[in-house]
Order: structure tokens, then sequence, then C-alpha cells
């Protein structure tokens, strides 16, 4: 269990490095700016704890930026590790499909429980944009794990 937790988690990092690579090449194309919605969900998450980040001067902006990237990094990894416990046999491409919907599940759904979005207003390209990452993040996980397990 202990190994493939680990495998699993080390799996998730290089997920969560390919979501973001994904993610910038979006950003280059569209000409686009990054998504403030990470950073706005972990606000809201401090908030809970005590730890203001509402302001809206450059330091608070900065921390919610960076607290934002902690917990996305921080999922991917954790996600990885837990796929590395549950996982039974040898992957497919589907396992990498159904890991990437379940990471976009868990990413987006606390931010549309908190409010902060509604995927029925995306439109096309906004869900391209946030599919596409996904998707990447789990077949990139799933073939890792498999690599360093097999």
């Amino acid at each position: 269990m202990k190994r493939g937790a680990l495998a699993g988690a080390i799996a998730g990092a290089v997920g969560t490095l390919t979501l973001d690579i994904v993610s910038y090449v979006d950003m280059f194309v569209q000409g686009r700016a990054p998504s403030s919605l990470p950073g706005d969900a972990a606000a809201s998450v401090a908030g809970m704890v005590g730890i203001d980040l509402s302001g809206d001067d450059d330091a608070s902006k900065n921390r919610r930026s960076a607290l934002g990237a902690i917990l996305g990094y921080s999922t991917g990894i954790l996600v990885g590790a837990a796929y590395g416990v549950v996982r039974r046999r040898p992957g497919s491409s589907r396992a990498g499909i159904r890991l990437g919907a379940s990471v976009m599940a868990i990413a987006n759904g606390p931010m549309v429980a908190q409010g902060l979005t509604d995927p029925r207003e995306w439109g096309a390209v906004g869900w391209i944009s946030d599919i596409v990452p996904h998707m990447a993040y789990g077949i990139v996980t799933a073939r890792t794990y498999e690599a360093i397990t097999a």
C-alpha cells in the first residue's frame, strides 16, 4: 500500500506538471490571463481557518494566487497517491480518462459549491480549456503510475 501511494504521488506530481504545461499552452494560444478562481477558492478556505486574504492590495492578491497554486499541486499529488492505493490491475486509456474526470470534479466542485463559477456559463472554449488539461493530468498520471510500478 505504501509503495502504491508513493508511486501514485510521484505520478500525480508528473500529471500536475503536465496539467500546468497544457494550461500555459492554452493561455499562450488564446492570449488569456491565468484564472483567478483557484486563488479565490483558496481565499475562501483560508477564511474558514481565520486567515483573511480578501484584501484588494497586491500582497493579498499574490497570497491568493500562491495559495491557489499550492492547493492545486496538493490536490494533484494527493489524487495521484489515492489512485496508487486503489489501483489493482494494469491501467488503460479509460483509467486515465476516468482519473482526469475525477480530478476535474474534485478541483471544480468546491468552486461551484462556493458560487465562484457556474459551468453552465462557461461556453465551449471554457469547457475545452478545463477538460483538456484535466484529461492530460489523468492520462499522464495513470501512464506514469503504470511505468513506475511495472
